[in-house]
C-alpha cells in the first residue's frame, strides 16, 4: 500500500478539515473490519512489517487499548511510549523526541497531547503518518468517527438526526470532533450545559444552543453525554456534583418524559451519578459498549486507509487478502 494514495491525504489531526465524502469512506471501512475482532483469530496481515509508534503524553486507557488492538489485529509492529518514560521528562523537544523515532524507521505515530494543535504541529514536521488520539481541547477525530459510526448501527443513518451534546462542552475535544463529523454527515446537532461550561461562541459553529437538559431531551433523537472533565477546571464552574447532578443529570426520570426513545452515547470514562445516572448508562438505551467496540473498527479503518489502503478494497483486505 501507497501512502501517498490515501484517500485521507497524510495525517488524521482532525474532522474539521475532512470532506463529508472522506468521513464516509472512514465509516464504511470500518464496516468490514468489526468482523475481525469476532473471529476466533482476530488478525490480518493488512499492516504486517509496518511500524507504529503510540506517544501518548496524558494519561489514557480506552484510546490508547483501543489504538494497540487496532494495530496488532492488522498485524503491525507497536511500540507504545509514555510521557513519563520518555525523555521529554528530561527536557527533549517533541519535535526531537518525534524525529529520533523517525530514525528508527517508523511508519505511523498515535499521538494523544495535552496541548491543542500538537498533533498538527508534529504532522507538519515528520514524513510518517501522525494520527491525532486527542489534543487539548482542540479535536478527538477517531473518537468522533466511532460515535457516528456507533449512532448510524442504531438508527440507520446520520442525515437528518437531532444529535444533542450534554455537558462538559468547553473542555471537551471529543465535543467538537462530533460538531464538525455530524453536521458534515447531514445531522443537526445541539449543544447543553451550563453557561459556564459553553465556550464563547459556540452557536457561530452552527449548532444549536439549548439551556435545560429536559429541552434537550425533547429535541433530540441522540444524546452523547459528557463527563466533567474536572482534572481541566479550576473551581468556579459548578457549585458543586451533587448540584450538577440534580439540574443537568441524565437520569430515568427525565427520560421518561421523552417524546421518544433516545440513543444514549458517552464517550467514558463516566462519572456515574454525575453526568449520567447507572440505570440510564446501563439501561436498555444505552450504547456506551458499542462505542468501545466500534473503536476498534474505525481505528483499523483508520490505520488501513492512511497507509494506503481503498475503502473498496477493505472487504478483500478483511480476508487477508492484497489492499
Amino acid at each position: 500500500m501507497n501512502q501517498m494514495t490515501s484517500p485521507l491525504g497524510k495525517d488524521l489531526v482532525g474532522l474539521e478539515r475532512l470532506s463529508g465524502q472522506q468521513i464516509r469512506a472512514i465509516l464504511d471501512t470500518a464496516e468490514p473490519f468489526k468482523e475481525i475482532s469476532e473471529r476466533r483469530i482476530k488478525k490480518v496481515p493488512v499492516l504486517r512489517g509496518k511500524t507504529i509508534v503510540n506517544l501518548f503524553f496524558e494519561a489514557s486507557t480506552r484510546t490508547r487499548v483501543s489504538f494497540e488492538f487496532a494495530e496488532k489485529r492488522l498485524s503491525a509492529d507497536t511500540v507504545n511510549i509514555a510521557a513519563a518514560s520518555s525523555s521529554v521528562s528530561k527536557g527533549e523537544t517533541l519535535v526531537d523526541t518525534a524525529r529520533n523515532l523517525e530514525a528508527m524507521r517508523i511508519d505511523m505515530v498515535v499521538m494523544r497531547h495535552g496541548s491543542s494543535g500538537a498533533a498538527r504541529f508534529l504532522a507538519d514536521r515528520i514524513p510518517s503518518n501522525v494520527i491525532n488520539a486527542g489534543d487539548g481541547w482542540h479535536e478527538h477525530p477517531t473518537q468522533g468517527l466511532l460515535d457516528m459510526l456507533t449512532i448510524r448501527d442504531h438508527m440507520g443513518r446520520l442525515d437528518g438526526l437531532k444529535v444533542c451534546i450534554v455537558g462538559d462542552i468547553r473542555h471537551s475535544r471529543v465535543a467538537r470532533s462530533n460538531i464538525y463529523g455530524l453536521l458534515k454527515m447531514g445531522a443537526e446537532v445541539a449543544v447543553c450545559g451550563p453557561q459556564t461550561l459553553l465556550p464563547q461562541g459556540i452557536g457561530d459553529l452552527g449548532v444549536h444552543v439549548l439551556s435545560r437538559v429536559e429541552d434537550a431531551i425533547q429535541w433530540a433523537d441522540v444524546l452523547n453525554v459528557l463527563r466533567l472533565q474536572l482534572e481541566r477546571m479550576q473551581a468556579g464552574y459548578v457549585p458543586s456534583l451533587r448540584e450538577y447532578n440534580r439540574i443537568w443529570g441524565v437520569s430515568t426520570a427525565r427520560l421518561e418524559r421523552a417524546p421518544r426513545d433516545l440513543l444514549i452515547l458517552h464517550p467514558g470514562p463516566m462519572n456515574r451519578g454525575v453526568e449520567i445516572d447507572s440505570d440510564v448508562a446501563d439501561g436498555p438505551h444505552s450504547v456506551i459498549l458499542n462505542q468501545v467496540t466500534n473503536g476498534v473498527a474505525v481505528r483499523m479503518a483508520v490505520l488501513y486507509l492512511l497507509a494506503g489502503g481503498q475503502p473498496e478494497k477493505a472487504e478483500a483486505a478483511k480476508q487477508g487478502g492484497e489492499a
